[in-house]
């Protein structure tokens, strides 16, 4: 039976004998061993004898089921499963946080038998496993996608915009959307620029480690953004993950000032040329910079700029990098350019005659540096005055990521080469930074 999560016919008739569903509290006794722990779902592949539990620590083990094998219930779960109910109206009311699920780690399983991660749990299994968020807030779950992040494109951006602007409108004090983390800060980005003046949070979480694999940071994640959610003073497009790779605590990163820069530690992300906003731990949430955009008090004040255009090219600068790539966009129509550059904003020196062609076109070409710290400085050396001369916009200390969502975001409202040029020189969500705070 599906609502089994994969488990044997066996094992199947004996949950069902003892009244056990998934998320129950129960024991296991097996060669005069007890094991106590939450029933986890299973995924459909692996050895279906065997019972996953999650234990208090937070680890998950699996148990190998035979006929000695005892299974007894100690405690209903007062999560989704054995609450359905109550979940179902979670989905149609007005909380105070909407948790908005789009897919990513975070709602997904393993695959034991080939070790990959694909998504499954729904937002109320989320809910479900993290029962702690509705004693910090009332919580609206909330449906949307159930992709991996690298599916993600702008056409989703802008929906996930206009679901959070919903969600403002009808009540919620912060949204929360759970995202795969390969690609979280650039949709953090961009709803940062997308909604603006709303009247709490955007706040994006993931995992790197699935919710049913052990040690998996999902848990503290999800919570640590609930808290965000509910009591940060700042209403920014921001990331909670954890801030180290123990379950201690999570950092509150600006979503335009964040880059993942692990593939697969718990502290994948870090705040780029700025300091975090807030550290999540022990349940209190602690500010760590003052320069935050406040909450408004009316969710009529809302800005809603939900639209990107996809024509934008970011190209990364290397040695022996071919400058044709650039006169290629300008045949391919696209309507702005990227420049990943090195060090200060430099290019090869063939690639500036193509530079200022693609700008003669009508086409803005941003450079920005593929340095994780510091900013670009087009006046030091030649070649950086070079560009400037040739039409290029420097984009200060911007990354990579947020200069290209925020190009895709201006020319969605403006092609006019110098209102384009003004508007990504302004400061919208201190994604610049007049001065290197780092």
């Amino acid at each position: 039976m599906e609502k089994y999560g994969g488990y044997s016919q066996e094992i199947i008739e004996v949950l069902e004998k003892e009244g056990i569903e998934i998320y129950d509290k129960i024991k296991i006794i097996k060669n005069g061993k007890e094991y106590v722990g939450l029933l986890m779902p299973r995924p459909f592949y692996g050895d279906p004898c065997c019972i996953v539990i999650k234990l208090s620590n937070g680890y998950n083990i699996g148990v190998a089921f035979n006929e000695k094998t005892k299974v007894i219930l100690l405690e209903k779960s007062t999560g989704t499963r054995s609450r359905a109910t109550e979940v179902d109206e979670l989905e149609k009311s007005t909380g105070e946080v909407a948790i908005v699920n789009t897919g990513g780690t975070i709602s997904s399983k393993v695959d034991y038998l080939t070790g990959a991660v694909y998504p499954a749990f729904s937002t109320k299994d989320l809910y479900g496993m993290v029962p702690e968020i509705k004693n910090i807030a009332s919580i609206r779950a909330r449906p949307l996608f159930n992709i991996l992040s690298e599916d993600m494109t702008p056409k989703h951006w802008e929906i996930m915009a206009k679901v959070a602007c919903e969600e403002f409108k009808k009540g919620a004090i912060g949204v929360v959307f759970t995202h795969g983390t390969d690609t979280m800060h650039f949709s953090a980005a961009a709803l940062a620029f997308a909604v603006q003046r709303a009247s709490g949070p955007i706040v994006f979480v993931g995992a790197q480690r699935s919710p049913d694999r052990p040690s998996s940071d999902a848990f503290l994640n999800l919570l640590s953004a609930v808290i965000t959610a509910k009591k940060a003073p700042f209403a920014e497009s921001v990331i909670v993950m954890h801030g180290e790779s123990s379950d201690t605590y999570c950092y509150v990163h600006r979503g335009v000032k964040s880059r993942k820069l692990h593939t697969s530690r718990r502290d994948a992300f870090k705040s780029v040329n700025d300091v975090p906003l807030a550290k999540v731990e022990n349940g209190k949430i602690i500010i760590l910079n003052d320069r935050y955009v406040p909450r408004e008090e009316k969710p009529d004040n809302i800005s809603l700029k939900a639209k990107f255009d996809e024509k934008v090219l970011l190209v990364k600068v290397y040695p022996g990098c071919n400058p044709e790539i650039i006169r290629w966009a300008i045949d391919c129509k696209y309507h702005g350019i990227v420049l990943e550059a090195t060090g200060l904003g430099h290019v090869p020196q063939p690639m500036v005659k193509y530079v200022e062609e693609a700008v003669s076109e009508g086409i803005p070409v941003a450079v920005t540096s593929q340095c994780i710290w510091g900013r670009v400085n087009l006046n030091v050396y030649r070649r950086g005055v070079e560009l400037i001369k040739a039409g290029a916009i420097p984009c200060e200390d911007m990354t990579p990521e947020t200069a290209l969502v925020k190009l895709m975001w201006i020319l969605a409202q403006t092609r006019e080469l110098e209102e384009v040029r003004e508007l990504m020189l302004k400061n919208f969500v201190y994604e610049i930074n007049e001065r290197l705070l780092l």
